[in-house]
């Protein structure tokens, strides 16, 4: 995975609430067993006609918005467990998603994926909202390290918070085993000194 620190990107907004997994991704797309190419069928249903024609009317058809952020209405991956949500957001390019709310199993899936989920106050969101629609060239700023997110528009800054191991993942740009991996000679250290008691 990719080592994440601070990203400063133009977003993607899309101000739609309870958006679940099967919008995410339908469920038509699941017959593959590794990520690629799920990023191409990234919102699938709203995305193209049933001709797999873009509809200009969809944000990621509007040239006018891009960027490594998505920003997206309540209750953002709400729906079945399915991995396959988070590796067709990452897979489209995105870095971090940000929303006023998770489902937790899309918040897990994300983690483990390399994408960092985002919680922020409704408020907050209302505003990323409203900047963007005024100018698709506004910005926003998180800072894992420190665990913060920016409205580079107004300069409000809100505090997020992760699981502490998840974020050394992500800043380490490992995934769960790599991370096991990276701690191997502690490990055999551990196993060499330890004591059994019968």
């Amino acid at each position: 995975m990719e080592k994440f620190k601070t990203i400063t990107s133009t977003y993607v907004p899309l101000p739609i609430e309870n958006v679940d997994t099967d919008q995410i991704i339908p469920a038509r797309f699941l017959k593959a067993t590794n990520k690629e190419g799920f990023g191409d069928n990234l919102f699938a249903d709203w995305r193209y006609d049933k001709n797999g024609n873009p509809k200009p009317d969809f944000v990621l058809n509007n040239p006018t918005y891009s960027g490594t952020i998505l920003v997206a209405g309540k209750n953002f991956g709400s729906g079945s467990s399915r991995e396959h949500a988070a590796w067709a957001v990452s897979g489209y390019g995105f870095r971090a998603v940000v929303s006023s709310y998770f489902a937790d199993i899309f918040k897990n899936n994300s983690l483990n994926n390399g994408l960092l989920p985002v919680i922020v106050s409704p408020e907050f969101l209302s505003d990323l909202f409203e900047n963007i629609h005024s100018n698709p060239k506004n910005t926003i700023t998180i800072d894992l390290e420190k665990q913060t997110i920016t409205n580079n528009k107004n300069g409000k800054t809100e505090i997020f918070d992760i699981n502490p191991y998840k974020k050394e993942c992500l800043l380490q740009g490992l995934d769960d085993i790599n991370y096991l991996l990276s701690k191997k000679d502690k490990i055999e250290e551990y196993e060499k000194n330890r004591i059994f008691q019968y």
